[in-house]
């Protein structure tokens, strides 16, 4: 569960920072990898940490119907122009009964979160059985505060990927929402084992882009039987 301090770093920032406008990458090639890793299938689906709604097309466009759930009041202010039903709590505690939908969204949220065990713990006891988790965010290996990228798109990995810790700085971030919010780091490694321990099934794998080295990384896990 994120302290208070954590809870209150997006707010304030929805209007300078909504994903339509400032995107890790173009959010129209974003939607479609998401899309693509979602497929089609009918039912609510959970948009996890939804931010500003910059996914919700996505979601709709496979056919489900959108729940935006955020700790952050300020950018559910935001979505709320693109969604109505929303929801306001920690992603770690998430107040919908077991088996609620039919999907869960995590777009670029794994870096956002004090422990994602727990919170794909959560995923997996609201999602049904056969239930699809997308998760789209950070590739663990090559974006995160141990990693330089050069003009080129190369990326130079410096001493520090092992640190599966909190990073309120790191030197080679720029002006982005890194360096007002910070990020917890993840290491690959623990990332795949935080699915395997909330017994979700990974189907498929993706590194999305078309950048020299990737730096988002998007994974298909099924809640099995």
């Amino acid at each position: 569960m994120a302290s208070d301090a954590r809870r209150a770093r997006y707010d304030g920032l929805a209007d300078w920072f909504d994903p339509t406008d400032q995107p890790p990458r173009s959010i129209s090639a974003a939607q479609e990898e998401l899309l693509s890793l979602l497929g089609p299938g009918p039912g609510p689906c959970l948009d996890l940490a939804c931010g500003t709604g910059g996914f919700f097309d996505a979601i709709r466009a496979s056919g489900r119907s959108v729940v935006g759930l955020d700790v952050s009041a300020d950018q559910l202010r935001r979505a709320r122009e693109r969604e109505p039903k929303l929801v306001r709590a920690d992603a770690a505690a998430l107040p919908f009964s077991d088996g609620s939908f039919s999907a869960v969204v995590a777009a670029w949220m794994s870096t956002d979160v004090d422990d994602l065990g727990r919170v794909l713990a959560e995923v997996a006891r609201v999602l049904c059985t056969g239930g699809v988790l997308a998760l789209y965010g950070a590739h663990p290996c090559f974006n995160g505060p141990a990693v330089r990228t050069r003009e080129d798109g190369t990326r130079v990995v410096h001493p520090g990927y092992r640190e599966g810790r909190w990073f309120e700085s790191s030197p080679w971030w720029g002006d982005g929402i890194r360096r007002r919010v910070g990020m917890r780091h993840v290491p690959l490694a623990d990332l795949m084992n935080a699915l395997i321990g909330a017994g979700l099934s990974v189907t498929r794998v993706l590194e999305p882009g078309s950048e020299p080295v990737p730096a988002a990384l998007a994974v298909r896990a099924v809640r099995s039987p």
